[in-house]
């Protein structure tokens, strides 16, 4: 008696050559989205689908293969046996397809249609909106999104065409390109500084509110500032810089915040530049498999000047803004 997987494998062929390869292939993609999200919502952002038109090509797709390959309950899509199978050999024919396209130019350098770039937060919210508003303008039929999410983003799994980081990857295969440094001091409101003591040094922090990530939601250790001050206790924090430089406007404690952040905050400025000044640094982060896209090189290039010259541009407003008041 065949084995179950064995007769699974001849639906599949016996589909491939039924429907051709290209709708196959599609098949196997929208598949494989749901099986890594586990869920139909999570697989249509990733796909940009409506879940309910994705939920129907994958009853399609079981009906196709006649097995059943998701187990749904309110917690998502769980794969059976035969869909972990499925998952398999849908790997390996991404692999595959990646593979025989890897070494295909895009000749276009020409900037259209839809480019999808995924950043912290940091810099999606005081840096992106500029510089993508810039190359949009010179690209009319260029559309940009921008996904602000503090953490690490899966390029592998095309959660976004190119993405920003704080650190340089080292697994993966991935093209990375070291953009900018960026730099970071102690900043707390006008008002917080006129109602509690004077901050001095560094040992003063600790009878001060302090302000900052939430201690196990920090996604890169480039970004556990407080910790290296030998803070303890974060009395306000959020994983979102925006929130945090906030809270510090608010009158909430004091925190490390990004100096091009504070250009346009006001109310704030930085205390002990001298003793603490921090710096860190952007890197621009593509697919190995996208490097000889000239649309998306043409992108990398506008949106890697633009960093910097956006960079350099708030944070000289904010080292004169301290100057004015100092």
């Amino acid at each position: 008696m065949a084995k179950p997987s064995c007769i699974f494998a001849r639906r599949w062929q016996k589909l491939g050559a039924e429907g051709g390869m290209e709708q196959n292939w599609d098949d196997l993609r929208l598949f494989l989205a749901v099986a890594r999200e586990e869920s139909l919502s999570g697989a249509g952002k990733l796909l940009r689908l409506d879940p309910a038109t994705l939920g129907r090509r994958m009853a399609r797709l079981e009906k196709s293969l006649q097995t059943v390959l998701f187990v749904k309950s309110p917690q998502g899509y769980a794969l059976t046996e035969a869909g972990s199978d499925l998952m398999q050999r849908a790997e390996r024919a991404e692999q595959a397809m990646r593979a025989a396209t890897a070494g295909v130019p895009v000749q276009s350098d020409q900037l259209t249609g839809q480019i999808r770039v995924g950043a912290p937060d940091g810099a999606a919210n005081y840096l992106l909106p500029q510089v993508c508003a810039a190359i949009a303008a010179e690209n009319p039929d260029l559309d940009v999104q921008i996904i602000a999410l503090p953490r690490v983003f899966n390029l592998s799994r095309r959660e976004a065409d190119m993405a920003i980081g704080v650190s340089a990857p080292t697994a993966g295969r991935l093209v990375v390109q070291k953009v900018t440094d960026y730099h970071l001091h102690l900043a707390a409101a006008e008002s917080y500084l006129a109602q509690h003591p004077e901050v001095t040094s560094v040992t003063d922090l600790q009878g001060h509110r302090m302000v900052g990530y939430i201690p196990d939601m920090i996604f890169d250790r480039e970004l556990d500032y407080l910790a290296d001050l030998g803070v303890s206790r974060v009395a306000l924090a959020s994983n979102s810089v925006s929130v945090q430089v906030r809270m510090i406007q608010q009158g909430g404690g004091i925190g490390v915040a990004h100096d091009f952040s504070l250009a346009a905050t006001q109310g704030v400025r930085r205390i002990l530049t001298d003793a603490v000044s921090l710096k860190r640094a952007f890197y621009l982060i593509r697919h190995a498999d996208d490097r000889r896209n000239a649309r998306l090189a043409a992108f990398a290039e506008a949106l890697a000047a633009g960093l910097r010259a956006e960079t350099a541009r708030l944070e000289a407003a904010t080292a004169d803004k301290s100057a004015l008041k100092a």
